[in-house]
């Protein structure tokens, strides 16, 4: 039995001190009455976020079975789709979730939530492999192998989703990088081997990309602060829970598992004509102050999109007929003190990225690919904040080349993994067990205490 789009709208992060002046109306469905429709369970206390202050970053829930008004109408549907000659055949008698065997999942299969997957339009789950015998079809569409890996890297060269915003966003900053790491050939390698250096391979083959380097920057930063505008006033989950009758044994309930992106609600798998709801370029101010200033991926996308738009001007200065008619107080101001206050906007983004991937804000995801993604970019624009402070000084030349070097194999490492994890909407991890459990046992164990006292 196939869910509907499971939409809800997660609560927000409010600590207490905050909690009389901030509200998002907006976003404020109660997630109580939708994961009950859904049968999904927020396990406690696995909802939070590095930074206190801040709007939550992750939750993880479990389908524990839903409610009887919800599974007849789903039956309805499915004898609808049935008599119109849909698509969905069943080989077994479906069961309702009130019956006997509907925790089963709970114990196996989790639904991780997080900010960043939300914005991407990733549906994460989670599931243990001994637990997992009552789930049907688990080593089909749950087990992550190398073939898995290898047809995603093929996807990467013959796949371009250009209305999926996360997939362009990706795809331009890897473009970029890639011009970036071609300037970073011309104009390292003339310091490094003199021999190798041709006419004005510097000025002009340094200064075009540079200049083509920062303006693929630029859209891309505007690209990625549409994307954490456009995260989705609701979310789906992206998985299919089929709940059906063992044929082998009668009692006993099995439940199948599968990805559903052809009903996820998010806008990364709709082409512009089909989304049913508009794109927004900016939010309201009751929106900005109530939501977004409070999301760790917004302020990323924040600093990203200031320090690209104050990096361009030295892309801009850097174009022959420009920089070669500077003077000095000229050439610090246009064309040194940009890189050095955009650089530091990537810093800051990269470190905020890679902050919202983390449980507790010293605590590294090392299994995680969006902790990747802003660690390589916090390197790469570590890398472009002193190339400037290098180039200040003569004697630093070699060194600020350099570090445009590493900076923009940096960001192309960065840019690589998230053009990879664009294309992953439905990633599956297999751990050892599931969030909520030491909780749950600490509950079980302190009811029984009650029951002998």
């Amino acid at each position: 039995m196939t869910t509907p789009d499971a939409s809800f709208s997660l609560p927000p992060h409010t600590p207490r001190a905050a909690a009389s002046r901030r509200t998002r109306p907006l976003r404020a469905q109660p997630l109580v009455e939708e994961r009950e429709r859904f049968g999904l369970q927020l396990v406690p206390p696995r909802r939070g976020g590095p930074v206190p202050w801040l709007n939550a970053t992750r939750a993880e829930f479990r389908h524990v079975g839903r409610r009887a008004e919800d599974e007849e109408k789903e039956r309805e549907r499915e004898r609808d789709r049935e008599r119109e000659g849909g698509e969905h055949e069943h080989e077994h008698e479906h069961k309702r979730s009130d019956g006997l065997g509907s925790h089963a999942p709970a114990a196996a299969v989790g639904f991780r939530w997080t900010s960043r997957n939300h914005r991407k339009g990733r549906h994460q789950l989670v599931y243990v492999r001994e637990r997992a015998k009552g789930v049907v079809g688990t080593t089909r569409y749950l087990v992550p192998e190398g073939k898995a890996v290898l047809r995603t890297f093929w996807r990467m060269v013959v796949e371009y989703p250009w209305w999926d915003v996360s997939w362009l966003v990706a795809w331009v900053f890897t473009w970029g990088s890639i011009i970036w790491v071609l300037n970073s050939f011309f104009v390292w390698l003339p310091v490094q081997t003199p021999s190798s250096e041709f006419g004005t391979e510097v000025l002009y083959g340094g200064g075009i990309t540079a200049f083509i380097g920062a303006t693929i920057f630029e859209f891309g930063s505007v690209l990625l602060l549409l994307e954490a505008i456009n995260d989705s006033r609701t979310a789906c989950f992206g998985w299919a829970v089929h709940e059906v009758l063992d044929n082998a044994h009668v009692q006993r309930a099995l439940f199948r598992l599968e990805p559903d992106m052809d009903g996820c609600g998010h806008h990364h798998s709709q082409r512009p004509r089909q989304r049913e709801r508009a794109w927004i370029w900016w939010p309201t101010w009751a929106e900005l102050r109530s939501h977004y200033l409070f999301e760790l991926g917004f302020l990323a996308s924040a600093f990203q999109m200031a320090g690209a738009t104050v990096f361009w001007v030295s892309g801009f200065t850097a174009l022959p007929g420009i920089y070669d008619h500077m003077t000095p107080g000229q050439e610090l101001g246009a064309f040194w003190i940009p890189q050095i206050v955009g650089g530091s906007g990537f810093i800051i983004s990269g470190l905020l990225f890679t902050l919202e991937t983390q449980t507790r804000w010293w605590k590294p995801q090392l299994t995680v690919l969006g902790w990747y993604v802003g660690v390589f970019n916090m390197i790469g624009g570590v890398g472009f904040t002193l190339c400037p402070i290098f180039g200040l000084y003569g004697w630093g030349d070699y060194q600020s080349t350099l570090s445009t070097f590493w900076g923009s194999w940096a960001f192309l490492i960065g840019s690589t993994i998230q053009l990879y994890e664009s294309l992953g909407k439905t990633p599956v991890d297999e751990v050892e067990g599931l969030s909520g459990d030491e909780w749950e046992a600490g509950k079980g164990k302190e009811k029984r205490e009650k029951e002998d006292a």
